[in-house]
């Protein structure tokens, strides 16, 4: 059995915006007075453009999350990387009453955020089910 899991929500939301984005500072920088004796030039807009862009790029880093798990382990994929995490370092899957994403609990105290796994998804729970499933199935049966 695997899990792999991305917000659907999250990613058409951050899709449109950063779409809108560029949209918005495309038309802001066509409108910008670029001529002779004007305070612009073409260089600005060009500029002006490239940073809704840049702006646009960093709206889409929402776009990256993910939650993969399988008998091995679960990797993580939240904004700045994706992290490895053997089952035998989870102590458990939990979604918190009132919290927006699901979170791994690990042996050491440590919680680490599983931002593809939102409140807002109606699989969330489906999800974080499966993952339990998983973290059981790596611990063995249990004994008597």
């Amino acid at each position: 059995m695997t899990v792999d899991h991305r917000p659907r929500k999250l990613r058409r939301i951050a899709l449109g915006l950063a779409a809108s984005v560029v949209v918005v500072f495309g038309v802001l920088a066509l409108l910008l007075p670029a001529g002779e004796g004007d305070l612009y030039g073409p260089a600005d807009q060009v500029s002006f453009f490239l940073i809704g862009v840049i702006i646009a790029g960093a709206v889409l880093v929402f776009s990256r999350f993910r939650v993969r798990g399988d008998a091995s382990g679960v990797w993580v994929r939240n904004a700045l990387g994706e992290r490895f995490f053997p089952w035998g370092v989870v102590v458990s899957v939990e979604l918190p009453r009132g919290a927006t994403w699901a979170q791994l609990e690990l042996h050491d105290d440590e919680t680490v955020a599983l931002l593809a796994v939102q409140t807002s998804d109606p699989e969330a729970v489906d999800v974080v089910i499966a993952l339990r499933r998983l973290l059981k199935a790596s611990q063995g049966p249990a004994p008597a």
